[in-house]
Order: C-alpha cells, then structure tokens, then sequence
C-alpha cells in the first residue's frame, strides 16, 4: 500500500540567514562564449551558450549562512510503499533527501547528513545530497534551498501521490513535478511538466541533479562510447572516448586527480540513463523517456582542494559525485521552448542489479550493454512511456490538499492577470492561494490595487525586486502619475530598466530616487553604472555617498571595500575595513578584502590572521584564499631576504609552502 504523510527530520543544520538586499544585474550579452575542440560536431555545435550569460534577478543572493550549526527539524513528506521510501523536503526546494530500498536495506542517495549551505548555487546557498530540480537558468535553481509548495494528487491507479509546483520570476512560467510510488513498485516516478505560458520562444533549462556515494569500488555507467569533457588544464569542450577520457578511468571517480565532468554522447535510438553500481553491480539507475536526452557525471576530484569540497559540504564518510539527467546533451545549453508548449517526461529511480564481472570488467561497451539489459528486464522501455501517456490526466487534475506553502509570487501573477482580464499563465491544477502573500509580495499587490508600492523608509531596506515587464508597465504608469514617484518606486523602476539594458533611463530614476531621499541603495546602483562604464573614480565615489547616506550594511561595505582594492586604493581600503564595526568587519568577504590590501601595504599581520579561519562563503572555483597564500609567503620571503617577487621565487613558496587544508579550496590538480 502507497502512503504519502509528513514526517519531521531533525539533523544539525547552519541558519540560511537574511537575503542580500543589493540586486545583482545581468551583463551586456545573453550568451556565453564556450571554447570548443574542433571535433565537437557541427550540429552539437549550435546552441551551447546560447541564453546561459549569468542571471539573478529578481531573486536576491542568499549570503547570511556560517558555519554554526544546531539541531534543526525539517518538516518532510514521506512517500512510501512496500519496497520504497522516499523523503522530500518541500522548504529545501522540494529536494529528495533520501530514497531508501527497502527490500535491501539500502540508501540508494547520498544522504546528507547536515544541512550546510556553501556559495554554489546562483544565489550562492546550496546544499549537496539527494536529488535537486534545476530549471531556468544554468545552476543550481534559484529556489534549491527555498520554499516550495506541495500538494496531495492521486496516481493513475488511485494511489496517494506528490506534487511539487512553484511559479519561476526570471523567464515566468510554471514548473511541475508529480511523484507517483504505486502499489509494489521497486522505482519511484518522478514526472515534470515544464509550461511556457507566452505567445514567444523560452530558452529553456533543465537538469536533474543525483548525488550517490563517492567510493573507489563504485562505477559510473551510461550507455556512450564516448563524452564531451575537458582535457585536463584546457578549458576547451571536447569529445573524447570513453571509460578513459584523459588517461584514467573516468567511470571509478574516485581516479580523478581534480575536479570534472562528462557529457555522455548517448546516441539518439538509444534509451536514456545512467547508473552507479557497486562491486555487487548493484546500485541507483536513473532512466527517463526520451525528452530527456542529456546524462552528465560531476566529481570533485582527489586533490586537497576538491577533499576540502567534500568537507565543506557535509561531513567525514559522506563524499559525493553527482549523475545528472537534463533537456540538451550538455548544460551549456538551452532548448528553444516556443511559446504556448508544455514539455513533460518521466524519470524513474530506482536500483539497478548487474553481474558484478560484468560490470567492473575491462570492456566499456559490454558493461554499460549488460546494465542496459538488466534495466530492460526490470523496466522496460515502453513501459516507461506508456506511464509517461498514463499520468498525463493525473498531471492536469486538480490536487486533493495543498500540503506546503512556497512564497507568494504565483498568486500574486493570478491577482495581476485577473485584474486586467488576461488569460493567466498557471493552469488551475496548480493552486497559488491568496494566503501565500507575504511581506515581500504585499509590497507589489498595493502598486497593483491602490497605484503605489507600499511606502518604505530607506532604513527597512528596498524589498524585494520584480523585473517582469507587465509589472514595469504598472510602475512606470504609477511614477508617472504621481509626479515622479518616491524614493521606493523611482528606486525599483531603476532596478527594472537596469536588467532591460535601459542604462540610461535606469541612472535617471536612480537620481530622482536620490533627489527624494538620499539612501545608499540608490547610490550603490549608480556605482555598478559608473563601474560598468569604466568610470571607476565615480564608481568609488558614489559608494562612499551610498555609505555614508545609510543604512550602513554589510554588502555595501563589502562592495566598497572590494572597488578600493579593485582600483589599487589598498592604504584607504585598509582604514575603511579597520573602522568598521566589529559586527560588519568580521564577516569573512571583508576578511578577505583587509588581507588584500594589507598584503599591498606590507601590514602582513592583517594577513596571517585568515590562514586559521574556518571560510563558509568560498565561491566554487574560487581560489582567492591560496592566492593570498602564496602571495604573502612571496612577499614576506622577498622582504626578508631582499630578493624580487619573480618566477623562482613563486616556483619556490609553492614547493616549499603547501597552504593548510582549510583555506585550500582548489578544483584542479595542478
């Protein structure tokens, strides 16, 4: 029997803390530019960086979280059945936490055993383990720690079932996922159904994120002779053979010196998925219909910097390398969605038994080919399309009970359509009630019913931001009718022509917000103007006013204190982050930035103080911490014993001077 009931989970988890209040806008292109081999084909070619070009609005970065953690009970959802027992965390952005065998007594995730947020995600926070939902945009989703809603819905035979739903701001559209467990069955069904709403074609993103247990004994396999990855030390996109891409066996990650990833090439009449197995050649398959084409392995590596990944993100005896399924072959593309589409598929998870010899043998091909055929044996292929057409009236019916609120935005984009008689974009079978507007939202519903955003003093913050086009419509018809707005809506419609590349429409309101109220929110934005202009002695300028006219936070402290050591004013970085207060200078990105500058200044002992600090906010890939590392061993030995800082100098300090595990953050292994 199939059962679907909440069930708290207590583990020891960081507090995710206060959203950053200053908006991160997009750059001049869409696009990213992705270096490619030449033997990358013409037709795999065409959209990789197409529409990929970082984006954050209007969501905000999630920067508050350390490493402090207490006992913390999750509210979770069981799904369970005789064989199966999954667990889902609709707070964490409807995560699978785990997902248990039961007829094995086995964990067929990796099962965090912590919630510890790291800089990640796009909006910074993520947490590693089990299963996440990435759409949108490339990255971790915007809501990956974030609350989502849930509702109760019945599977094709009646069954209790899950849905996960939430309202995407960047592109709007709504996102589904249905998760049907039936009566018996040894995989559990996940089916999302992605819509575009709009009359105009979506670049769309989706990768389903897998994390399984990282183990010298455990083998990736996929069914593709070969991947696109990158050769060591290149950066340059390119097909190369598989299991031994660049001169190790890349299906055992735990061979890898550093950190990596593979697009398998599986052709297009060969059935999608991909499985880690154990030396039992037993493990997680992850299988889908067709739609989705893409399977790719992530894995950290075995170099410090990657076993300090590890660390980071969970703890001793929980490493991880990720299997992932998603709509292109590779995440360094987009699908063109055109408008009016609505896209599905089905994922099964489960566990995939193979003869052990077989499938740690030395022959790639009859491996994967025996998993492929043992898979077939437990699902067949056209039994998992046929689910796909089945579950398609579950995934249009309305749910029996809305089980977990996710914010207020979906309802919000109802009250906007419903009040100009426009036909909404979320269909009915996803309920966005009115009682999930909040704070934020509530701001943005008085500029729908009474004309205006809900005052604010500059000293509560700016809010959240909106950048849809239809709400810009409602803000500049507020601004001008009321005179020129206030200092809140003159603020906003900046932010909203800022992300529209309307820079100059975006720097007047920033003024006029100014002219009404001077706030450092207003003065900060005109900053990253001046600076994307090249006008870098304005840029500085106008972050001092921004501080100086309030509220003094935290991130315009950082981003000022980051702009003086951008523009090689160290001496006055150093006495700006020194007259701090200790509650904003003993945040770690102003750490960072004092050791920077006071490396330049000679003042080395702002330096020495961060190499025995416990980081929490490290961006992946960063590796600022064993740059200054290296650079103050340089500078000192140089100082001390009146030699230059040139290549046999920094030959030597990396030689001799290893930096301590904790700041090693490194992904590659050179």
């Amino acid at each position: 029997m199939t059962e679907l009931f909440f069930e708290p989970y207590e583990i020891p988890a960081a507090d995710l803390g206060g959203e950053n209040p200053l908006p991160v806008f997009r750059g001049d292109t869409d696009d990213l530019e992705i270096k490619l081999a030449d033997n990358v084909p013409e037709e795999e070619r065409r959209r990789i960086g197409c529409a990929l070009a970082d984006r954050v609005l209007p969501y905000g970065m999630q920067d508050g979280y350390t490493r402090v953690r207490r006992p913390r009970a999750f509210r979770t959802l069981i799904l369970e059945n005789e064989c199966l027992r999954a667990r889902f965390a609709p707070d964490l952005g409807g995560r699978l936490l785990s997902l248990l065998d039961k007829t094995e007594g086995r964990e067929l995730l990796e099962r965090n055993p912590v919630f510890q947020p790291c800089n990640v995600a796009i909006r910074n926070a993520w947490i590693s383990g089990g299963v996440e939902w990435n759409t949108s945009q490339l990255g971790h989703y915007f809501l990956t720690v974030s609350p989502v809603f849930a509702a109760r819905i019945r599977g094709v035979h009646g069954e209790p079932a899950l849905r996960i739903y939430e309202w995407d701001r960047l592109h709007c559209f709504p996102w589904q996922i249905d998760f049907f467990l039936p009566e018996g069955s040894r995989f559990l069904f996940a089916r999302p159904r992605i819509i575009n709403p709009h009359t105009y074609t979506l670049p769309m993103y989706w990768w389903s994120n897998i994390a399984v247990p990282e183990h010298p004994e455990r083998r990736t396999l996929a069914p593709a002779a070969d991947a696109l990855s990158h050769p060591p030390g290149t950066g340059i996109l390119t097909v190369m053979p598989m299991p031994c891409p660049a001169g190790y066996d890349m299906s055992y990650p735990t061979n890898a010196p550093g950190a990596g990833e593979a697009f398998f090439r599986i052709p297009a009449e060969q059935r999608k998925w991909i499985a880690q197995v154990d030396r039992q050649g037993k493990g997680l398959v992850h299988a889908s219909t067709s739609r989705l084409m893409g399977r790719k392995m992530f894995f950290w590596g075995m170099n410090q910097g990657g076993r300090r990944w590890q660390e980071q993100l969970s703890v001793d005896g929980h490493a991880y390398i990720e299997l992932q399924g998603g709509l292109a072959r590779t995440q360094l593309e987009t699908v063109p969605m055109p408008g009016g589409e609505r896209w599905s598929w089905i994922e099964a998870y489960g566990m995939l038994s193979v003869a052990p010899e077989t499938a740690h043998g030395e022959d790639w091909e009859r491996a994967w080919r025996a998993a492929d055929a043992a898979l077939e044996q437990m699902l067949p292929r056209e039994e998992l399309e046929d689910l796909h057409a089945r579950c398609e009236s579950c995934a249009s019916a309305a749910p029996d009970e809305v089980l977990a609120f996710g914010a207020g935005w979906g309802a919000l984009e109802l009250r906007r359509a419903a009040q100009i008689g426009q036909q909404p974009g979320i269909p009915p079978e996803l309920p966005f009630p009115d009682s999930s507007i909040g704070d934020d939202e509530r701001m943005w519903l008085s500029l729908l019913e009474r004309g205006a955003l809900a005052a604010r003093e500059p000293a509560q913050g700016p809010g959240a931001c909106m950048i849809q086009p239809e709400w810009r419509t409602i803000l500049e018809a507020s601004v001008r009718n009321s005179g020129g707005g206030d200092w809140l809506s003159c603020l906003h419609l900046g932010v909203m022509r800022m992300e529209a590349r309307d820079t100059d429409a975006a720097r007047e309101a920033w003024e006029r917000s100014i002219a009404r109220v001077p706030n450092a929110w207003a003065y900060r934005n005109l900053a990253v103007l001046a600076e994307r202009r090249g006008d870098t002695e304005g840029a500085v300028k106008l972050l001092k006013q921004a501080w100086d006219a309030g509220p003094r936070v935290r991130p315009v402290a950082q981003e000022y204190a980051d702009l003086l050591n951008r523009t090689g004013q160290y001496a006055e970085a150093v006495d700006f982050i020194s007259a701090l207060p200790d509650t904003i200078r003993s945040h770690e990105r102003l750490l960072i930035a004092l050791a920077r500058a006071a490396l330049k200044t000679g003042r080395f002992e702002h330096v020495e103080r961060i190499f025995d600090t416990e980081f929490a906010q490290i961006r992946e890939c960063e590796t600022s911490l064993t740059d200054l590392w290296f650079a103050y061993h340089e500078n000192r030995i140089a100082d001390a014993e009146g030699i230059p800082v040139d290549d046999a100098l920094r030959e030597r300090v990396r030689r001799e001077y290893v930096p301590p595990r904790n700041i090693d953050f490194r992904m590659s292994a050179g």
